[in-house]
């Protein structure tokens, strides 16, 4: 096998979608491992022979796994977020309402447990939204301000904050019919992506979640190795985030587990007041249990959060927006504990795992994060509320093909026993529509 300049290959993609080693496709395709690492590092191109076996192992066609460079197409996205001027991007791409949407995949979201394979390749444009405004509209959590994310104690109420006229950006030929709000805040936000494979049929093929409950991550990669040729992309986001997210039109789906005391409704109240009257669905995808997280033994002796107060733990807590910083507050709140007598009340983590990781690490001495989270790392959970995660969707997605074959699979036994045996799950609703608005 002599190397090839201008082969590329998405090998690694497709192998890591279904959860393959390099040594479990070797045994497949009856090579060695040294063949695939070859191949995907585009040291060597392999035979006929050899791709015709790769091609059988992985279940896809010739053409979804080689094609050459100057074969490469091009397409105009829009970007779901702000980035440096001039910067040159890999990018995450997806067909969400009509228009291509690219995610950068900068900083730590380029991650998850290992460099995501990139879709393409772009130059960010000169000119960006204000940096006033690219607080606004970022998607990553600690940007969303209190007026997104109002407190549970003064009810739920509309965002205040809207794009001055001159800042507003069009979509250039004129607003798309049925997302003016994403017209209006990204339009111009455009840049050219150069596809780093050839096969644009299994970018349409792309279903975006945005969320943060850890198991969207793992029903996707489950429902991807029944449909080869769906892919799953999760957006981390924490419930409000997910949810304007949806309203941009950078999501197909929107996981939340918001909870309103005065209504005692999850989730339905928020998704109405955003959404401003677009028609959705809400499916439940489990009820999780969310409370305090501990170090293991319980060495202060905490059982409530009054006990945080008196013992003086530190805690670590979640950005605004965050399902579980509202369930802090609101306990809080009930036992008329100001938020500043917490140790630690203003420091901040963006996920369910970092607060875990404060936690097991000694950073913290408590957290609010979930059941499952906590049995994760081995820590002891002390229960303070169920709370029912929902996807929300936009009904207009509900028709599309690749929505469609991941939704099928909520039903799936396979799929409950996964939730189940991380613990913390309730799975007697998942897959229920709860909600219409």
């Amino acid at each position: 096998m002599k190397q090839d300049s201008q082969l590329r290959n998405n090998l690694k993609s497709i192998r890591t979608r279904l959860g393959m080693s390099q040594q479990d496709l070797a045994k497949l395709a009856g090579v060695t491992r040294q063949t695939i690492s070859g191949v995907e590092s585009g040291q060597y191109a392999p035979s006929v022979t050899i791709t015709l076996h790769l091609a059988k192992a992985l279940g896809c066609q010739v053409e979804d796994l080689f094609w050459f460079a100057q074969d490469l197409q091009e397409v105009e996205a829009t970007l779901a977020k702000s980035v440096p001027c001039n910067q040159q991007i890999r990018v995450s791409l997806a067909r969400v309402g009509g228009q291509w949407i690219a995610y950068p995949l900068v900083g730590q979201d380029a991650f998850r447990l290992e460099m995501i394979p990139a879709d393409g390749e772009a130059v960010a444009p000169a000119q960006t939204l204000s940096p006033r405004n690219a607080r606004l509209l970022s998607v990553e959590a600690e940007t969303l301000d209190q007026e997104l994310c109002p407190i549970q104690s003064e009810g739920l109420r509309p965002a205040k904050r809207t794009l001055p006229k001159s800042d507003r950006m069009n979509a250039g030929e004129g607003n798309t019919p049925g997302y003016p709000e994403r017209d209006q805040q990204v339009g111009k936000n455009k840049v050219v992506v150069k596809l780093l494979y050839d096969n644009i049929d299994a970018l349409q093929n792309t279903v975006v979640i945005a969320g943060c409950a850890p198991v969207i991550s793992l029903w996707g990669r489950t429902t991807e190795r029944w449909h080869p040729q769906l892919r799953v992309q999760y957006n981390f986001a924490n419930s409000m985030a997910a949810l304007h997210s949806l309203c941009r039109g950078e999501a197909h789906i929107a996981g939340m587990h918001l909870y309103d005391p005065e209504t005692g409704e999850h989730n339905t109240p928020f998704v109405r007041k955003v959404l401003n009257e677009r028609a959705a669905v809400l499916i439940t995808l489990g009820v999780w249990e969310e409370g305090l997280i501990i170090q293991p033994g319980n060495p202060m002796g905490i059982k409530t959060v009054s006990d945080v107060v008196e013992a003086k733990a530190s805690i670590v807590n979640r950005e605004l927006g965050a399902g579980s910083r509202m369930l802090l507050e609101r306990t809080l709140q009930k036992k008329q504990i100001p938020f500043q007598a917490v140790k630690g009340f203003d420091r901040i983590v963006n996920s369910h795992h970092h607060v875990a990781e404060a936690v097991f690490t000694g950073i913290a001495d408590v957290g609010i994060s979930t059941a499952s989270v906590a049995a994760s790392y081995g820590l002891e959970f002390i229960p303070l509320h169920s709370s029912r995660y929902d996807l929300v969707i936009l009904k207009e997605y509900l028709e599309e093909a690749p929505v469609q074959q991941l939704l099928s699979t909520l039903g799936h036994r396979l799929v409950h026993s996964q939730l189940e045996v991380l613990g913390g799950y309730d799975t007697s609703k998942t897959g229920d529509v709860v909600a219409t608005v």
